[in-house]
């Protein structure tokens, strides 16, 4: 038995649709003369759960079209990107990255999902024939070499705001305007969430973050998860063909299901953890600076030691600068955090390998860069009495300000001792 008549059955045996008409019936079939266009199509949701890889963390989506009558059943992803594509990574720092659209036989699809692990559910719709007859042609002119392309927005455009759009459409809106209610989760909670599995892609994600990601999102907007989309489809009314209104989502069925990457419902609370971090970062830099002249072990502390955690921060702040001024990473811009990590760190990290008493004029600029350094980070603090200052933040705060200060501190010791 070939490879592909082996997927044929194994999705047979699961019961994908697709699969028994192609299993049953692979030659073509005509269809009565009086039933309309359209009447020969279904259509479906296809749903992926996360994965490993970073880019598969969100999940995915594809609408899968089947035609009895030419005996096809095809899935069109707009999750297409290759970082092959010529300037790819430039494209992904300026935050102009071109995706795709493309269809593939919905029978070799699945099976790669469902070989990596991810779970993958099908939802059929409860569409009239004439709007699957319009949503097949949409995918097919969307699916042309000249149409294809798109801006991806990690948020706002992206492979399942496609999917719901293309949907919400041929319901001429009727999506939209029942997912018009507050969301249970901002950008930001969802991003994180997402990512508990990875501690430095997820603080890393926190720092970059703006105020954007924290603003409330209605529903529709948080259909850019494709989960999420798969939950609040469940609950959208359609009218029928005599007028009654019906669920969109005519029937549901688990493909395949799978525990290998679990995803909590909410953010965990680090806080503390982040807190304990930076109060332990702090002390062992006002440690080195306060015992640096006694002990060469507390010298290397301050001198070296800080002066990582200053190259770390002054280069983090540099992104988060470009990011918000230079890019068009829009969920990146208003950050609080750049008063956390600011370029000015980068000029302590020069100069505090040279300060000491043989070199006093290094000693006084890194004093008074280490100062402006703890200065903007506890301004950082402060400010959230302040109500424009509402970006979530907390973890951030926990870790770099006590580090910060401790690095403020152990300078100013150390300057002390210097003079």
């Amino acid at each position: 038995m070939s490879g592909r008549h082996l997927t044929l059955l194994a999705l047979s045996l699961l019961g994908a649709p697709w699969a028994e008409a192609r299993a049953q019936a692979p030659a073509a079939r005509s269809l009565h003369p009086s039933e309309p266009p359209g009447s020969e199509l279904s259509i479906a949701i296809m749903t992926m759960g996360v994965g490993a890889e970073v880019w598969e963390r969100f999940g995915h989506n594809a609408i899968v079209v089947t035609d009895r009558r030419a005996g096809t059943s095809m899935a069109y992803n707009y999750g297409m990107f290759s970082f092959r594509q010529e300037n790819f990574l430039l494209r992904f720092l300026q935050g102009r990255m071109w995706y795709w659209m493309a269809a593939f036989p919905t029978e070799d699809d699945v099976p790669r999902y469902m070989a990596a692990g991810r779970s993958v559910w099908l939802q059929e719709l409860n569409l009239s024939p004439a709007q699957r007859a319009r949503l097949r042609d949409d995918l097919e002119t969307n699916a042309r070499p000249e149409n294809r392309f798109y801006r991806y927005d990690y948020y706002r455009d992206n492979c399942s705001t496609r999917v719901r759009d293309a949907i919400d459409r041929v319901l001429n809106g009727a999506i939209r305007a029942q997912m018009s209610g507050p969301a249970s989760g901002s950008y930001r909670f969802h991003t994180l969430r997402l990512n508990t599995n990875n501690l430095p892609l997820y603080t890393g994600l926190d720092l970059v973050l703006g105020q954007g990601a924290d603003v409330p999102v209605t529903r529709w907007q948080e259909m850019f998860l494709p989960l999420k989309l798969r939950e609040y489809l469940r609950e959208v009314r359609v009218p029928d063909s005599s007028g009654a209104l019906v669920p969109l989502v005519s029937s549901e069925r688990a493909l395949y299901e799978s525990r290998k990457y679990p995803v909590p419902d909410a953010p965990p609370g680090w806080a503390a953890g982040y807190l304990v971090l930076g109060i332990a970062l702090g002390g062992l830099f006002w440690w080195g600076g306060v015992a640096g002249r006694r002990s060469g072990g507390a010298r290397r502390v301050l001198l070296f030691g800080g002066t990582a955690w200053a190259l770390i921060t002054g280069l983090a702040g540099t992104i988060l600068v470009g990011l918000w001024g230079l890019t068009d990473h829009l969920i990146a811009s208003r950050n609080e955090n750049a008063l956390q990590v600011t370029i000015f760190a980068l000029g302590l990290a020069v100069v505090l390998p040279f300060a000491g008493a043989e070199r006093p004029a290094a000693t006084r600029v890194a004093r008074a860069l280490a100062v402006l350094v703890g200065a903007l980070s506890l301004l950082g603090l402060l400010l959230k009495v302040l109500p424009a200052f509402d970006q979530v933040n907390g973890q951030m705060l926990a870790l770099f300000v006590p580090a910060n200060l401790g690095l403020m501190l152990g300078s100013l010791a150390w300057a002390r001792e210097g003079n």
